[in-house]
C-alpha cells in the first residue's frame, strides 16, 4: 500500500520514465508509467486518484492537448507540466490551461516531491467532493420511476397517505416503495435523504 498516493508519469522518453519512476517509488508513491497521452486517456476512467506528471513536448498528443482534453472532461487530477530548456512560453500555456505548476528539465528531485504533494494535498478535497456527488447520482439514477416519485414526495415533506392520494396507490404500497428507497439512497433517515437530495440537485439549498 502507499501512503502518498498515485503518480501517473506520462513520458515519450523512456530513461525519463525510469528516472521518475525509481525517484518516486524511492519517495513512498504508487507510480504507473505511461509512454504516450493517448493511452492516459485511454486509462483514465479506470484510474485511482492521483497527480500527473507530463512532458510539454510529445509525438502525437502532446502536453497542452492532454491539458485541453482533461480540462473538457473536468478531470479532478491535478496537472504537473515538465518543459525544457526554452519552453517558458507553453509552460504559460499550459498553466492557463489549469496545469497546477510546471518544472523546467533538469529539475531538483526535492522540488519535485514537493510540487507533487502540494499538487495532490489541494486537488484532493475536490476529488472526494466529486466522487462523492457521483455516487449520490448513482444512487438516485438507481430509483425505479415510482421511486423517484414517492422520493420527491418525502423530501417535500408529504405524508405516505398524501403521497399514495397523490399516486392513487394504497398507504402500505407506499410504505413498500419508501422503505425501498431509503435503501437504494443508503439513508438511515429522512434528514439524510433530504441532505442526499439536495446534493444530487433535487432541493435547492
Amino acid at each position: 500500500m502507499t501512503t502518498k498516493g498515485h503518480i501517473y508519469v506520462i513520458d515519450d522518453d523512456a530513461a525519463m520514465r525510469d528516472s521518475l519512476n525509481f525517484l518516486l517509488d524511492s519517495a513512498g508513491f504508487g507510480v504507473t508509467l505511461f509512454d504516450d497521452a493517448q493511452a492516459f486517456l485511454d486509462a483514465l476512467p479506470g484510474l485511482s486518484f492521483g497527480c500527473v506528471i507530463s512532458d510539454v513536448r510529445m509525438p502525437g498528443l502532446d502536453g497542452i492537448e492532454l491539458l485541453k482534453r482533461m480540462k473538457a472532461q473536468l478531470s479532478a487530477f491535478p496537472i504537473l507540466i515538465m518543459t525544457g530548456h526554452g519552453d517558458v512560453p507553453l509552460a504559460v500555456e499550459a498553466m492557463k490551461l489549469g496545469a497546477v505548476d510546471f518544472l523546467e528539465k533538469p529539475f531538483e528531485d526535492e522540488r519535485l516531491t514537493s510540487m507533487i504533494e502540494s499538487a495532490i494535498r489541494q486537488a484532493e478535497p475536490a476529488a472526494k467532493n466529486e466522487a462523492i456527488s457521483q455516487d449520490i447520482a448513482a444512487r438516485v439514477a438507481s430509483l425505479s420511476p415510482r421511486e423517484r416519485q414517492v422520493m420527491e414526495g418525502l423530501i417535500a415533506g408529504l405524508s405516505n397517505k398524501l403521497i399514495a392520494r397523490e399516486y392513487d396507490i394504497s398507504p402500505r404500497t407506499i410504505e413498500v416503495y419508501r422503505a425501498n428507497v431509503m435503501t437504494k439512497m443508503q439513508a438511515n433517515s429522512l434528514s439524510e435523504l433530504v441532505r442526499l437530495a439536495m446534493r444530487a440537485g433535487m432541493l435547492k439549498d
